[in-house]
This record gives structure tokens, C-alpha cells and sequence, in this order.
């Protein structure tokens, strides 16, 4: 059994800065990628961060500059530092992570339960 937990969602105001942080646990063999995506209210999931081996990064458009992506792989952990927040990055953010059971299983996806971000003055 795998579980993705997320942390550090809430209210911030404008041009504020939040810190999400996600926890994998369980009988992991080896985790490939950890990403962040989000959902806000009458949209698809989208993707905002991703981190693979050999610290290599990629971040939507949107969130270029202003989100960092960080992963720390002896806690199995990810992170997302959001800076200079504005409204539009309301959403409920979910943890991805990319990951086998065991050295012969597949790589398959995970996700976490989602942490509400919500940027308002």
C-alpha cells in the first residue's frame, strides 16, 4: 500500500508565498518522478511541476519564476515552494508520483488526496 500525503495548503493573499510538501510512504522500491498538479473549480487537472532523476525539472508556463520544485529522496518527499501567488492559482493541488513495488514490477502513477491553495485578498 502506497500513500501520498500533502501538507501546506491554505489561504494566502495575493502576492503571498504557501509550501507544499508531500510524503510518500509504504512499500516503495524506487520512485522515478514526483510532481504537483492542480484542479480549480470546472477545469481539468493540469500539470505544475514535475522533478526526475538528475535534479532535472519541468514546470507549466504558468508557474515559471514564481514555483520551485524540490525533492528529497531520502525522505521520499517532494516539495513546492509557490511565490508571488496570484488568484488564478486557486485549485486543489495533488502530489504525482511515478514509482515500482518491487525491482521487477512497472513504474506505475500514484496520487495524493489533494491540499485546497486558495489566493485571495
Amino acid at each position: 500500500q502506497v500513500q501520498l500525503v500533502e501538507s501546506g495548503g491554505g489561504l494566502v493573499q495575493p502576492g503571498g508565498s504557501l509550501r507544499l510538501s508531500c510524503a510518500a510512504s509504504g512499500s516503495i522500491f524506487s520512485i522515478y518522478a514526483l510532481g504537483w498538479y492542480r484542479q480549480a473549480p470546472g477545469k481539468q487537472r493540469e500539470l505544475v511541476a514535475t522533478a526526475t532523476p538528475g535534479d532535472s525539472t519541468n514546470y507549466a508556463d504558468s508557474v515559471k519564476g514564481r514555483f520551485t520544485i524540490s525533492r528529497d529522496n531520502g525522505k521520499n518527499t517532494v516539495y513546492l515552494q509557490m511565490n508571488s501567488l496570484k488568484p488564478e492559482d486557486t485549485a486543489v493541488y495533488y502530489c504525482n508520483a511515478v514509482l515500482k513495488l518491487s525491482r521487477t514490477a512497472l513504474y506505475e502513477a500514484y496520487w495524493g488526496h489533494g491540499t485546497q491553495v486558495t489566493v485571495s485578498s
